[in-house]
């Protein structure tokens, strides 16, 4: 993906709080629940519910979210297309790293089985 200067800057100063809700609701209306969420994010990111919550309340942007967080070792298998860009080919960190968050909420949305999510098995 061959994103714009402004377009990255705009997902760089994108606050964890103000998508977070949106996992949330997406997650919640088709049977799954906040602690899977959690759960996700937490193998993705590293940062636990507690974390998460100070990321809210400080109104943590996307960019320091990610410098802080410590990516699964096997994020990198996170692919397929997410917003209609093939993840593994946005050449951005910050954007692949958000796109992994939303490529990893779809699949939790989509019913997909946990370890899947995962990529455990």
């Amino acid at each position: 993906m061959k994103a714009t200067a402004e377009t990255n800057d705009r997902i760089a100063k994108m606050t964890f709080a103000s998508i977070y809700p949106h996992y949330v609701s997406k997650v919640e209306k088709k049977g799954r629940t906040k602690d899977e969420l959690h759960q996700v994010i937490e193998w993705l990111t590293g940062f636990d519910e507690t974390k998460l919550q100070e990321f809210i309340k400080e109104d943590t942007t996307f960019d320091t979210f990610y410098q802080k967080a410590k990516l699964h070792p096997n994020a990198h298998l996170i692919t397929g297309v997410i917003c209609g860009y093939r993840i593994e080919e946005i050449d951005f960190e910050l954007t692949r790293f958000v796109r992994y968050m939303d490529k990893l909420v779809d699949e939790l949305a989509k019913g997909r089985k946990m370890e899947k999510i995962l990529r455990t098995a």
